[in-house]
């Protein structure tokens, strides 16, 4: 029954889920659990250049207030010259600073969309969007990305998920758990029906700098045509340092649509100024510093990979294609739900990996699990889910399923 006191957006349900009541039981026992479910890079080894970051954070202009609405210009224009060297150029009168891209998210989800309006998201996705909606009455209608051996966007279901309220089509490039980019073909594909049904399209590319193939030539959805687009990233996945709190929203498109948007997402910025001064003025040595430790944690996720490719063959344990990102999906035999088997998996190795269900994946028995971790503790994790299907017994248990 919903509580008089507060609005039906905060009207969760906020008991633990089962596996979280789970976790919570057998932590509150003593037993030790591994994480393969951490997101953090901060506590993963990765060679931070610490010093320099410091000495920019702490450099006099640091010290001084001086607000502007899209953020520090100085900022704006190191962004624009590492979006440039990836192909995307972009004026830093076109960029605006957020504190993370769920803020982004948040400003464009009141930019493009009144109460009871909607945005079009992909399934599988981070279930994110969910409380972000909801939190700005803003209805999710879903699309599918579907599985045969790779990931593949459903043009039928993009369409079906198209009303006349809404507003926008979000895309995930690369996908967050499937680690899949849109192909060019796909790409054309959204831009074609942002412009038949007047769209936008926000693309979330956290995660493009991360291909598994070093050299990857992977295209920004920011050179699509279409009448408008935003492009969402920040130096939580790229440089690696979520603390910082600094991501940014990239508006491409029609210049008359364009300029009508820059002014209202000024407006937007200048009433919350919430990006803090230090981490601006400190952008352009975080960005110059940023390419080694992105170039560790590219080389890592790509290595884990395949480590696990190469650990799963000829197992009852499939690992599905991924392109890039930090995730991988494992397809576990279908003795047991993907709730069930996370639930045996923690019970009986003190793993901690997250059910599919968690990101809509559209079959049973999946899981998802990190690729950020080192390589000796990932071998582990590795050696433990094969010992829970029967310490190497794949033949038992895929004749079981």
């Amino acid at each position: 029954m919903p509580d008089p006191h507060f609005s039906h957006r905060t009207a969760w349900e906020f008991r633990p889920n089962p596996l979280t009541q789970l976790l919570l039981r057998l932590r509150s026992e003593g037993k030790e659990i591994r994480d393969w479910t951490i997101a953090n890079p901060t506590l993963c080894g990765f060679p931070y250049d610490s010093g320099r970051i410091a000495a920019a954070l702490t450099q006099p202009s640091a010290f001084v207030y001086a607000p502007e609405p899209a953020g520090h210009l100085s900022a704006r224009a190191a962004i624009a010259g590492f979006l440039a060297s990836g192909g995307a150029s972009v004026s830093p009168d076109r960029i605006f600073l957020t504190a993370s891209s769920s803020e982004g998210y948040s400003h464009l989800f009141r930019l493009l969309c009144d109460a009871g309006e909607s945005v079009a998201i992909p399934k599988p996705g981070y279930p994110l969007f969910d409380d972000l909606a909801r939190l700005h009455d803003v209805r999710l209608q879903t699309y599918r990305i579907r599985y045969a051996g790779g990931w593949q966007l459903d043009e039928d279901s993009v369409r079906r998920a198209i009303t006349p309220e809404t507003r926008a089509i979000v895309v995930i490039h690369p996908n967050n758990p499937t680690g899949t980019f849109l192909s060019p073909g796909e790409q054309q594909v959204i831009a074609r029906i942002a412009r038949e049904f007047g769209l936008a399209i926000i693309a979330d590319e956290v995660f493009l700098t991360f291909p598994f193939q070093p050299h990857s030539a992977v295209r920004s959805c920011a050179l699509l045509r279409a009448p408008l687009i935003f492009t969402l990233n920040g130096l939580s996945k790229m440089a690696g340092l979520p603390q910082m709190k600094l991501g940014w929203i990239a508006v491409h498109g029609e210049a008359p649509l364009v300029g009508r948007t820059v002014q209202r997402l000024d407006m937007i910025g200048d009433t919350f100024l919430s990006v803090n001064t230090p981490v601006q003025v400190a952008v352009p040595e975080i960005l110059a510093a940023a390419e080694a430790v992105g170039e560790s944690i590219r080389s890592r996720v790509a290595a884990n990979y395949a480590l696990l490719g190469a650990a799963m063959k000829g197992s009852a344990i499939s690992v599905l294609h991924a392109e890039g990102g930090w995730n991988a999906i494992l397809q576990f035999p279908k003795i047991r739900s993907d709730e069930e088997w996370a639930a045996h998996l923690l019970t009986t190795k003190g793993l901690l990996v997250y059910p599919g269900h968690f990101f809509d994946l559209p079959f049973e028995a999946g899981v998802v699990v990190s690729l950020l971790p080192r390589e000796e503790e990932f071998l582990k994790y590795v050696a433990l889910v094969r010992e829970s299907i029967g310490d190497g017994g794949f033949d038992q248990v895929s004749q079981a399923e």
